[in-house]
C-alpha cells in the first residue's frame, strides 16, 4: 500500500468519525440555530466574568476632606464567596510630577514594580457591602482586581465631603475600569475653575496617553497634552488650565491612550458652585440619554461634542413623570463638527424630577458625547454635580454607597416601558419590582434593607421591556451647607458572550 492510498484512508477515518460526532450530538443541541447551507450555529452563552478591573482616582487634598470608601459585588442565586473569590484595592504610586513627564524618579521603583501596601475595602463575600473612612489630606488613587465569585459587578464607591474651600462639596465617583478611550464634555480651563484629569495606570507597563482639548471654535492648541507618559502602577493628576494658554469655559477633553490602559476621571473644582467629580460619557453615538435632573434643579447646561467629520443637529426632550416634552425655547441645539456647544436650559424641571433625551433632528446625525452641569440652590448656598450620558442597563447595574436618607434613584424608559426589579443589599436584602412607562423618568426612595446600620448597595436588574437608564442622587447637609452628587448605574457587564463550538465538515479543507 503506497503513501497516497494511506493518506487517503486517514482522511477518510477522520471524516467518519467527525460526522458520526456530528450525528450523534448536532442535533441534541438545542440552542442552535440554522445557519446558510443547513449548518447549525451554536447560540453564544452567558457566562460570569471571572476577573475585574477597577481604578479609584486620589479623592482629594483639602484638609477639612473625609473619604468613605464602600464596595460590594452583587449576589448571584445559589453563588458563594468560593475559596479562591478575593477583591481589594491597593495605593498607586505618585507620579513624578518635577519634570512633568510622568517619569519616575531614579531608584524609585523599577518597571512593572508590584503594588504594596494595606488593602482597602477588601470583600470577603457577595452580597455584603464593606465600607472605610479616611481624613487624610493625601489619600493615593487606588488600582484594585476582583477574581472569581466577586468579579462579576464588582463596584466601588467613593465619597468625600469637603464642608469649606474652594473644593468644598459633596464629591461622588464610582471607580472606573481602566480603558484606552475617555470623552469629558463640560470640562473647563475658565479663571473660577480648576479642573484636574487623574491618570492612572493599573498596570506593569507604561501607558502613554495624549489630552486633547475642544472649545467652540475647535481643538485648542495644548502641546504639553501630548503623549503623557504614566509609569506602572502610577497616578498623574494634570490640572487642564496649564496646558492652554487662553481660558476657555466650555470645553471637551478627550483622553487618548497611546499604549497601554489608563482609568481616567475629571474633578472640576469651581470657586463659586462648589465641586465633584465629571465622569467620562458613553461612547459616542447617534444618541444619548442624560439621566436624574433633580426636581429642585435652580440651573442646567447642557454640553456637547461632535466627535465625526459631520455636524450633529440635536432634538432636545425633556423626560418627566408625565412623559416627555420639549423644552421651550430650547427645541433643538446644533454641534458643529469636531466642535464643542453649550447651552444652558435654566430650571428646565420646574419641580419635577426628569432625564434630557438627546436624537437626531431629521434623517441622520453624526456621533457626539454629552453632559450636564446640575446647580441647586441660590447665592452662596449653591452646590454643583455632573449629569454625563450614560450606557442603558443590559441586565444589571448597582450603585454603592447610598444612604438612609438622601439617596433617590432615578429611573427613565425613553423608548418603550421596562419592568426592573431593585434590590438593596445591606444585612437582610429587600427588593421591589417597579415598572417605568414610556418615555417617562420615575424617581423613587431605594428599599430600605432591614437590618441596615449604615450605608447600602443598590442594584437594578432589567427584567423586560426597552432600555433603561439610571442614576443615584446622594444629598448630604455638612457645614450647614445641602450637598449633591449624582452617580450614574450602566450596565455592570458582569456576564460576558461566550460563543459555543460545533463540528463543521469544512475544518478539512487545506484552504
Amino acid at each position: 500500500m503506497n503513501r497516497t492510498t494511506l493518506s487517503l484512508l486517514a482522511v477518510a477515518t477522520a471524516l467518519a468519525a467527525i460526522t458520526g460526532l456530528a450525528s450523534m450530538t448536532g442535533d441534541s443541541d438545542s440552542d442552535a440555530k440554522s445557519g446558510s447551507g443547513g449548518t447549525r450555529v451554536a447560540a453564544a452563552a452567558r457566562m460570569p466574568v471571572e476577573r475585574s478591573a477597577l481604578v479609584c482616582p486620589a479623592p482629594t487634598s483639602s484638609e477639612l476632606g473625609e473619604t468613605t470608601y464602600t464596595a460590594y459585588t452583587p449576589q448571584a442565586p445559589g453563588q458563594g464567596g468560593g475559596d479562591k473569590a478575593a477583591a481589594e484595592l491597593l495605593p498607586a504610586h505618585p507620579a513624578d510630577d518635577g519634570g512633568g513627564d510622568g517619569e519616575a524618579r531614579d531608584g524609585e521603583r523599577g518597571e512593572g514594580d508590584a503594588l504594596t501596601g494595606d488593602p482597602v475595602v477588601p470583600l470577603a463575600k457577595p452580597g455584603t457591602p464593606v465600607s472605610e473612612n479616611t481624613s487624610r489630606s493625601d489619600p493615593p488613587a487606588l488600582i484594585g482586581v476582583a477574581d472569581g465569585a466577586l468579579a462579576p459587578g464588582w463596584t466601588v464607591q467613593q465619597t468625600t465631603t469637603v464642608t469649606a474651600g474652594d473644593g468644598r462639596g459633596l464629591l461622588g465617583a464610582s471607580c472606573v475600569a481602566p480603558g484606552t478611550d475617555f470623552w469629558f464634555p463640560g470640562v473647563s480651563t475658565a479663571g473660577n475653575r480648576q479642573d484636574y484629569v487623574h491618570l492612572t495606570n493599573p498596570d506593569s507597563s507604561q501607558a502613554v496617553v495624549d489630552l486633547e482639548l475642544y472649545g467652540e471654535n475647535g481643538r485648542l492648541e495644548a502641546p504639553s497634552g501630548e503623549s503623557i507618559n504614566i509609569p506602572p502602577h502610577s497616578t498623574k493628576p494634570v490640572l487642564l488650565s496649564t496646558l492652554v494658554s487662553k481660558p476657555t469655559i466650555n470645553v471637551t477633553l478627550h483622553a487618548a491612550v497611546r499604549s497601554g490602559r489608563i482609568g481616567a476621571s475629571v474633578q472640576a473644582v469651581d470657586a463659586n458652585i462648589g465641586s465633584d467629580w465629571l465622569p467620562a460619557a458613553a461612547p459616542p453615538g447617534t444618541r444619548a440619554v442624560l439621566p436624574g435632573i433633580p426636581k429642585d434643579a435652580t440651573s442646567v447646561r447642557l454640553v456637547a461634542y461632535a466627535t465625526g467629520s459631520g455636524d450633529a443637529d440635536l432634538k432636545i426632550q425633556l423626560s418627566n413623570p408625565s412623559g416627555s416634552l420639549t423644552p421651550a425655547g430650547h427645541e433643538k441645539v446644533s454641534v458643529k463638527s469636531r466642535m464643542t456647544s453649550a447651552i444652558d436650559l435654566g430650571d428646565l424641571t420646574k419641580g419635577e424630577p426628569g432625564s434630557l433625551v438627546l436624537t437626531p433632528q431629521g434623517s441622520g446625525s453624526a456621533p457626539f458625547v454629552a453632559a450636564l452641569r446640575v446647580t441647586r440652590g441660590k447665592g452662596d448656598q449653591q452646590e454643583t454635580a455632573f449629569i454625563p450620558a450614560s450606557a442603558p442597563i443590559e441586565s444589571r447595574g448597582t450603585v454603592a454607597d447610598n444612604r438612609s436618607e438622601g439617596s433617590t434613584l432615578s429611573l427613565t424608559a425613553p423608548d418603550e416601558a421596562a419592568t426592573v426589579r431593585v434590590t438593596s443589599s445591606a444585612g437582610s436584602p429587600a427588593s421591589r419590582e417597579v415598572t417605568v412607562k414610556a418615555g417617562t423618568t420615575l424617581a423613587l426612595d431605594p428599599p430600605r434593607p432591614d437590618g441596615a446600620k449604615g450605608s447600602y448597595a443598590v442594584t437594578v436588574e432589567r427584567l423586560d421591556g426597552g432600555p433603561v437608564y439610571a442614576s443615584r442622587l446622594l444629598e448630604v447637609e455638612a457645614g450647614g451647607m445641602p450637598m449633591f452628587t449624582i452617580q450614574g448605574l450602566p450596565d455592570d457587564r458582569g456576564t460576558v458572550a461566550v460563543p459555543r463550538g460545533n463540528q463543521h465538515l469544512s475544518l478539512l479543507n487545506d484552504d
